[in-house]
């Protein structure tokens, strides 16, 4: 087969191509267009934006941090592991992928709210109350965006070849130093992308977070609640931070490009 070469498409396809194209596209352009380029750097270092960032980039970071360190583990137990019900335990660590955000939140919310199934058991050990706290933004991110990267590492560990974790248990490495010193490094670039999707799921995350964590300014108010509240207030600042987070997601998307398309 002659490589270099691009197939034509049938010319039936183009037209819905286009179509599908403009649909992604105009959308953006819009953002662009009615964008405050003048004073957008104004915008940008305003109050309601920086604490906004400043949340978000906290709540989001922190999310992808304890993602990885539960999500790995899962990944491992789901991938090599053979137990009854194991279908269904790969469901329910996938549901938030699928479930609406806000359904996700109210479900935190009679879990881990002050009256809830964990909550209050937390709260009267401890006093503390996750709703409307920074902690709650990190539970609802983590609960939403923590699939991700079970998803990708899983995939990883289906598709890594066992003969090296073997070669080294035969020179009499243990099973947590097998782990450590030759899956991980193995599946590490797949961790990596799940890491990263992970954390940008978190970054623009909304349903969850507003149902279980509101949104008040400087507290629990990350950038895609702003975004929320700005386009009734000051649409300059609901723009802004838009492209701000439409930016991050592209870069993320171009970033992991190769993970799932190949070379480009």
């Amino acid at each position: 087969m002659t490589r270099g070469r691009s197939p034509r498409p049938p010319s039936a396809l183009i037209p819905f191509a286009v179509f599908g194209v403009l649909l992604f596209s105009v959308p953006l352009i819009g953002l662009l267009v009615r964008a405050p380029w003048s004073r957008l750097g104004t915008v940008l270092s305003g109050p309601v934006v920086t604490q906004a960032l400043r949340l978000s980039l906290i709540s989001s970071v922190a999310a992808a941090l304890i993602a990885a360190a539960i999500g790995v583990p899962m990944a491992w137990i789901l991938a090599r592991v053979e137990f009854p019900g194991r279908a269904l335990v790969r469901g329910l660590v996938m549901l938030p992928m699928v479930l609406p955000p806000v359904v996700g939140g109210t479900a935190l919310l009679y879990a881990f709210g002050r009256r809830g199934l964990v909550g209050e058991a937390l709260y009267q050990a401890t006093g503390i109350v996750l709703p409307f706290s920074l902690w709650g933004v990190v539970l609802a991110n983590v609960f939403i965006a923590t699939p991700f990267l079970v998803l990708t590492v899983e995939g990883a560990l289906r598709n890594l070849d066992p003969r090296y974790e073997s070669a080294a248990a035969v020179m009499g490495a243990g099973r947590w130093r097998v782990f450590r010193r030759v899956t991980l490094p193995m599946i590490g670039p797949s961790l990596a992308a799940g890491a990263l999707l992970a954390w940008a799921r978190a970054l623009g995350e909304f349903g969850a977070t507003i149902t279980f964590a509101g949104s008040l300014q400087g507290r629990t108010q990350t950038m895609p609640l702003a975004v929320f509240v700005a386009l009734e207030q000051d649409r300059d600042v609901a723009i802004a931070l838009s492209l701000v987070l439409v930016a991050v997601s592209l870069a993320v998307l171009v970033a992991l490009r190769n993970r799932w398309w190949g070379p480009s």
